[in-house]
């Protein structure tokens, strides 16, 4: 069921409860893809990165070559944060005048820790690789951090394209202000040296026109962004759980805070799938386990589930991956059966 749809998309999104083997599905449906024929770039936006644990290597912000077809990139927070924070004091610069340089890197510092700042400057790095990664790469797959981390970041392009979209307003609004101001006093910036300060590098106009540049190219991500996740034909969202009483809720959670916005999930993936002909005290866990996928069912009784079988030994390495590949390609469960 997972490779079957992933074949036919653009970007795939595996997200669920930590410790369920997200990043173990990830990278055994990129690595199938890639064998497949398919150019795909791997990305991991947990901030407790286990791909290089995984595929045992270190893989960094650049992309690593993980097999012939696959690359794969591990995005970090606060290098992100660090980037994003440097592109946006560059610009403030080149946009301010230069005696108010002083405050730009107060106000920057300030926000290298401001609540919400990791999430947006994560936000922005996946809507560039989504934006850009077609070029380059059949595939994208996305490794993503937990349940609720993963649902706020889903939200977040639609609050932030209306956001930017409110700041390009009230920008258009004070560029006709400041324009009506330029023509009443002809301001060639003497104002600003009578009160103390330098005449900016850079005329009235463009700055206006440097800041609408910005913010029309971030509305125009951000809306990229939104569409592709809203798009079930270049989309998939995939849930993985173990049969367990949490994790099973909070799927059930995260299937709805995706639906609010506007979000489908493809399917659903229970790992570690306990056999029941292998010993009394796994049959009873097997039991124990349909009880709880009985309540999964129950809630989202029309979404395709696979189950994959919990394995003798790890999942690590290139060759173990390929063999948990396989198992991603068996058919999902008919909707009835939970046994």
């Amino acid at each position: 069921m997972l490779l079957t749809t992933a074949s036919a998309r653009r970007v795939v999104f595996i997200g669920g409860k930590g410790g369920v083997g997200k990043t173990s599905v990830a990278s055994a449906l990129a690595l199938a893809q890639a064998q497949a024929g398919r150019r795909v770039l791997l990305v991991s936006t947990d901030p407790a990165h286990n791909l290089g644990h995984l595929w045992q290597c270190t893989i960094g912000a650049g992309p690593r070559a993980l097999a012939t077809g696959l690359d794969a990139i591990e995005i970090d927070p606060e290098a992100t944060v660090a980037a994003h924070l440097a592109q946006v004091g560059d610009a403030l610069r080149r946009l301010m005048p230069s005696h108010l340089a002083g405050e730009v890197d107060k106000h920057l510092a300030l926000s290298q820790d401001a609540p919400g700042m990791h999430e947006a400057a994560l936000l922005e790095r996946i809507a560039e690789l989504v934006h850009d990664g077609p070029e380059r790469y059949d595939l994208l797959v996305f490794d993503t951090a937990p349940s609720g981390h993963t649902a706020r970041l889903m939200a977040l392009p639609e609050m932030l394209t209306a956001w930017t979209e409110g700041l390009l307003q009230r920008q258009e609004r004070s560029e006709r202000f400041g324009a009506a101001l330029r023509n009443l006093g002809r301001d060639d910036g003497v104002g600003a040296r009578a009160l103390g300060g330098e005449a900016p590098s850079a005329t009235p106009a463009d700055r206006d026109q440097a800041i609408r540049s910005l913010l029309h190219r971030r509305r125009h991500r951000f809306e990229h962004l939104r569409a592709t996740l809203a798009d079930p034909a270049r989309t998939a969202f995939f849930i993985v759980l173990a049969a367990e009483r949490l994790p099973v809720l909070e799927t059930i959670e995260l299937h709805a805070q995706l639906q609010r916005t506007g979000i489908e999930v493809a399917g659903l993936l229970v790992n570690k799938r306990a056999p029941r002909d292998a010993g009394e005290f796994l049959a009873a866990r097997h039991a124990q386990e349909a009880v709880h996928l009985a309540t999964l069912r129950d809630a989202l009784p029309t979404l395709p589930l696979q189950e994959v079988p919990l394995l003798g030994a790890d999942v690590v390495g290139a060759a173990a991956l390929a063999a948990f590949a396989g198992l991603l390609g068996e058919a999902a469960t008919p909707a009835a059966r939970t046994d």
